[in-house]
């Protein structure tokens, strides 16, 4: 009986990191999703104040009144924040991963601020508080989605960057050439140019930079024809990694 009774603490404390990590990690429990459903709700609730507080003319009483709630979220982040930590197989690795950067992301700004003395500062530190809405990444089975698609068509992403790169420095120097000695000011060198053909291949085109010669205006014509190739690659291999990474998620189910 008495080593019944020294042995039943330590059960129950292994039992407690378990239920915690449960309850953290997991929603095929009713405690789990409750738990995911509040993080969510005071998500949501921090970026609602943080958007009332911009209002022009708040009065005393409701600044005040946002900052205690501001306040009180905040506790519970840090709270997650560690109770993750403590639950997580691998607790460094867990710091550094994506989640935990976003978690961290979502209470620092607002320490940062207590120390802050300039008033600029401290708007600064309130902006980044907005950080906080990756944290809804973590119960969104879309954006899981998107990350396994975006993994699906990584090496493909890694090449369109790079022949983007290589087409953007050609377009600067084709069109510098071309525009130099009629526009001096906005062509100066290769280096002003990179703006024009970065707009231009992009196809957004604001304007503020155009060829005015003849040859400019042909290059460009060729430039944003390769443009459009350029933006709808990258779109109709996003969207069959999207349907690869469905169909993954499907035969995930469909096993017993």
């Amino acid at each position: 009986m008495p080593a019944s009774g020294l042995n039943r603490p330590a059960r129950q404390n292994g039992l407690l990191p378990r239920a915690v990590k449960r309850l953290v990690e997991t929603t095929d429990t009713r405690a789990g999703r409750w738990f995911d459903n509040v993080v969510k709700t005071l998500i949501v609730i921090s970026l609602v104040t943080f958007s009332i507080e911009t209002v022009p003319g708040l009065a005393p009483e409701a600044a005040a009144l946002l900052w205690w709630v501001e306040l009180a979220t905040v506790a519970a982040f840090t709270i997650e924040y560690l109770l993750r930590i403590v639950v997580a197989d691998r607790p460094g690795r867990f710091v550094r991963s994506f989640f935990g950067l976003a978690d961290l992301a979502a209470i620092l700004p607002f320490y940062l601020s207590l120390g802050a003395v300039d008033l600029r500062s401290l708007r600064a530190f309130r902006l980044l508080s907005t950080l906080r809405i990756l944290k809804l990444a973590r119960y969104g089975r879309v954006v899981h989605r998107l990350r396994r698609a975006a993994a699906i068509m990584r090496e493909e992403l890694i090449l369109l960057l790079d022949v983007a790169l290589i087409l953007i420095f050609l377009s600067a120097v084709g069109v510098y050439y071309f525009e130099h000695e009629r526009q001096p000011e906005l062509f100066a060198s290769v280096f002003h140019s990179l703006w024009w053909a970065f707009v231009t291949l992009t196809t957004v085109g604001y304007g503020d930079v155009y060829p005015l010669t003849l040859g400019g205006r042909i290059f460009t014509a060729f430039v944003l024809f390769i443009g459009l190739g350029l933006v709808a690659a990258p779109a109709g291999l996003f969207a069959s990694a999207l349907a690869q990474a469905r169909e993954e998620e499907r035969e995930r189910a469909a096993k017993p």
